[in-house]
C-alpha cells in the first residue's frame, strides 16, 4: 500500500517551518499531499488562491509533494484523497497539546487515519504565520522567515 501523508493547514502564510517538515516528510512517505484548508474561525491574510499557486511553483520539480485546497474535515479529505497519515509539526509543549486533541477528533472520524509528528528544527521553531503577518502588517521584511518572496503575494494582501 502507498503511504500517503496530508499536510494540512491554513499556511497563512506558508513558512519555513512548514517547508521543512515538508521535505523531511517526503523522505518518510512515498507521497505528501500540503493541504490549504480553509478555517471558518479565521480571516485570511492571503487568498487561498494565491497560496495555493506560489506552494504549486514552490514544489515543482518534487514529484511526490502535490499542493492542493480543501474545505470541510481534514479527516474527510484525507479520506477522500486516499491518505491514511496526517503530518504535522510540532514547536513546542503547546503545539503539542492542541495537536493532540486534533488527533483524536480526526481519528474519532477516519479510523484509518494515524497521526505523525514531527519536531520542528529548533532554528525555524520560533516563527510562527501569526508573527510573520504581524511583521509584515507593520512594514517589516519577512522574506527570511518564508521560502519565496512576499512580493509574489504582496498584491493580494491589503
Amino acid at each position: 500500500m502507498k503511504r500517503i501523508a496530508l499536510f494540512p493547514g491554513s499556511f497563512d502564510p506558508f513558512t519555513n517551518g512548514h517547508y521543512d517538515v515538508v521535505m523531511r516528510g517526503a523522505k518518510l512517505f512515498d507521497e505528501v499531499i500540503v493541504a490549504i484548508g480553509n478555517n471558518s474561525s479565521k480571516q485570511r491574510y492571503i487568498p487561498v488562491e494565491k497560496m495555493l499557486d506560489v506552494m504549486k511553483r514552490l514544489f515543482e520539480g518534487h514529484a511526490n509533494i502535490k499542493v492542493q485546497s480543501f474545505k470541510g474535515l481534514t479527516a474527510e479529505f484525507a479520506r477522500e484523497s486516499g491518505a491514511n497519515f496526517l503530518l504535522r509539526g510540532l514547536r513546542n509543549t503547546t503545539d503539542f497539546e492542541y495537536e493532540n486533541t486534533i488527533a483524536q477528533a480526526n481519528r474519532h472520524v477516519n479510523k484509518e487515519l494515524e497521526s505523525v509528528f514531527l519536531i520542528t528544527s529548533p532554528h525555524l521553531a520560533a516563527i510562527s504565520s501569526t508573527i510573520i503577518r504581524e511583521i509584515h502588517r507593520f512594514g517589516g521584511n519577512v522574506d527570511e522567515f518564508i521560502p519565496f518572496q512576499f512580493s509574489e503575494i504582496a498584491g493580494s494582501v491589503e
